[in-house]
């Protein structure tokens, strides 16, 4: 199986990118150091109306939902396949500028997943 890791940020608000693909599908997972399941998405490409959509189950107390939905849809926008992400970042006593942090590390590093599969996909 082809797979990437990537990381961003520092301290407390570090997270990492793993990401592997199961056949023609990616599964992503995004987590810091408290890494668990909290937000699974699935993200799928719909070739005739030329759009994505994804959904999203959160376990119950968990906000990781928000990055788990949101990097689902742009990673299937963009390489048009179904991929399944899984987010569990946990900070205790997470402040806002944190959590606004996380959020931006987290399209980053789906920017970076991005770049690094086109060049993969353009080499093979």
């Amino acid at each position: 199986m082809r797979g990437f890791s990537l990381s961003r940020g520092k301290g407390r608000t570090r997270i990492e990118l793993s990401a592997q693909y199961l056949g023609n599908d990616l599964i992503v997972y995004i987590y810091n150091e408290n890494a668990h399941l909290g937000a699974v998405a699935v993200g799928e490409y719909n070739h005739e109306e030329g759009r994505a959509s994804s959904s999203v189950i959160t376990r119950s107390g968990h906000r990781d939902d928000e990055i788990a939905k949101r990097q689902a849809h742009l990673i299937a926008r963009h390489t048009k396949k179904p991929v399944c992400v899984i987010a569990g970042i946990h900070l205790d006593n997470i402040t806002r500028p944190e959590i606004e942090e996380i959020l931006g590390q987290a399209d980053g590093l789906v920017t970076e997943l991005l770049n690094e599969l086109g060049k993969s996909s353009e080499q093979s």
